[in-house]
């Protein structure tokens, strides 16, 4: 990663802050127009990136014809502005979380329940999908605060004085994926609860290679270890958007599988991972314009 100068740093927190500002102002209906039209222009200028996005989306649906996978990827980027956009109103105070989430009732209640049975710590298990950062921000409100594990931004201003406290705004503690593995293990010791994204690219060392939409993916194997090592519960959980500026939480019946019918511990860990996978693909199915698919995922390289 690029390091950058304090000059550089500075203007990209203060342009940020100036965005938020801005979105404190604007009717709603403008927000989300402004955002989709930058959206759309980053998908016909930027190329490379638009490129990956139609590649991974073809050998995921490759039941759907060309002019079927152009339009899905156009939603993809649509999507992904609505995901900016209420971001940016929430950030400026405009939105609340318990106002955008239509069946909070229903939510409450399942993580009561998750409470009230299980006592060796919870993972929470999600997806870059939708607006990733809200399902742990509504479950810490909700008497859920969770270790959650985060990538360091390469700015470490706009992490410091924006990214992190709308991150802990109701008690959650993010820590970054390179000193995760103590805090994790820590959090579900004492019961606690964490929160990880499984659906990136890490390196050989740190996962293993199994199928994601039925190409081989390197895949993280904390979740797999973890499970393993303290037996706490893994809860997929997701909040696909329903319409503009509302969501749904999904909390899904845990995946209690532990392969045991592998012997070798390294096999368990993969076919656990892979299950994890199927989870994620099972969600991300529902609405697929909703997840990250611009990230060159199926990428093999070291």
């Amino acid at each position: 990663m690029a390091i950058k100068s304090s000059l550089v740093i500075s203007l990209e927190y203060y342009g940020v802050k100036g965005l938020i500002a801005l979105f404190s102002m604007l009717p709603r209906s403008w927000g989300y127009g402004a955002t989709k039209i930058l959206a759309l222009l980053f998908y016909h200028l930027v190329k490379s990136r638009r490129k990956i996005t139609i590649e991974n989306l073809s050998y995921a649906f490759n039941d759907l014809g060309v002019e079927q996978i152009q339009g899905l990827s156009k939603e993809v980027y649509i999507e992904l502005s609505k995901t900016l956009t209420d971001t940016l109103f929430l950030l400026s105070g405009r939105l609340e979380i318990d106002a955008i989430v239509e069946n909070r009732e229903e939510a409450l209640a399942k993580l009561a329940l998750l409470k009230s049975r299980y006592q060796n710590g919870f993972i929470f298990m999600g997806a870059h999908f939708s607006n990733w950062e809200l399902p742990p921000l509504f479950a810490s409100k909700h008497g859920f605060p969770m270790v959650v594990v985060g990538r360091e931004g390469d700015n470490p201003l706009i992490d410091k004085e924006i990214i992190l406290p709308f991150r802990s705004r109701y008690g959650n503690q993010t820590v970054y994926k390179r000193s995760a593995g103590i805090a994790m293990m820590r959090e579900l010791k004492s019961g606690g609860a964490i929160g990880v994204l499984i659906d990136q690219k890490v390196n050989k060392a740190n996962g293993f290679l199994v199928p994601f939409f039925g190409r081989d993916a390197f895949t993280t194997n904390s979740v797999a270890m973890m499970k393993l090592k303290s037996d706490p519960v893994v809860i997929p959980i997701s909040m696909p958007r329903v319409s503009q500026g509302m969501y749904r939480l999904d909390i899904g019946d845990p995946v209690e599988y532990r392969a045991d019918e592998v012997e070798e511990d390294e096999e368990k860990l993969k076919q656990m991972t892979q299950r994890y996978n199927l989870t994620l693909e099972a969600i991300i199915k529902e609405y697929p314009a909703q997840w990250f698919w611009m990230h060159d995922r199926w990428n093999l390289r070291e």
